[in-house]
């Protein structure tokens, strides 16, 4: 059996991508007017061009700095916080659908009502689990505060839910709801009607 034919060489690589390992191409009088984007400085371009890294060298080491754990803290609260405020978001949504479901007992508005309670119970539930990711040493003593945010808000998510069973007649907050246990009143006094 013969051997296979040898492959092709591979063809060039295109001339886009050759000036793009080349240097940078100087400023004309025309786009010396434009200035640079943010972010991005001719000084800069023209440092990185001339300290080209190798191809066994990633680009990610020259471009960015390594960051601090202060800044990295400062990062996660910030997202922390962002957590704590998502249940707030739904609010607003969750009282429009509440009232659009009417307050009759329908099977619709049975389920947005059992949605509507059983959404922040596991939101309170899962507390230390959604902060987690966040939790350092350093953030450890800060994150008390986006903790309290998210259990206020999921509380208040859960007053909704309240409100709306009342609106439906569910809860029993009238006197007719405790008919059961009310007693017969013994009259004090009798007025007899006196005919003469």
């Amino acid at each position: 059996m013969a051997p296979p034919p040898p492959l092709p060489p591979p063809p060039p690589p295109p001339q886009w991508a050759i000036d793009l390992d080349g240097p940078a191409p100087t400023r004309t009088r025309h786009s010396a007017s434009i200035p640079d984007p943010p972010g991005f400085s001719s000084s800069s371009s023209s440092s990185l061009s001339s300290k080209r890294p190798s191809k066994n060298t990633s680009r990610a080491t020259t471009t960015f700095t390594t960051t601090t754990s202060e800044e990295t803290d400062t990062l996660k609260i910030k997202k922390s916080w962002e957590v704590a405020l998502a249940p707030a978001k739904q609010l607003p949504m969750n009282g429009i659908m509440m009232y659009m479901s009417g307050n009759s007992l329908q099977i619709f508005s049975i389920m947005m009502v059992a949605m509507l309670f059983t959404g922040p119970l596991r939101g309170l539930l899962a507390t230390n689990s959604a902060f987690a990711r966040f939790e350092t040493d350093g953030t450890r003593a800060r994150l008390w505060g986006c903790k309290a945010v998210y259990v206020l808000m999921q509380l208040a998510a859960l007053a909704l839910g309240v409100w709306k069973v009342n609106g439906m007649g569910l809860l029993p907050t009238t006197r007719s709801d405790w008919l059961a246990w009310e007693t017969l009143r013994v009259p004090l006094e009798r007025a007899v009607l006196a005919v003469a």
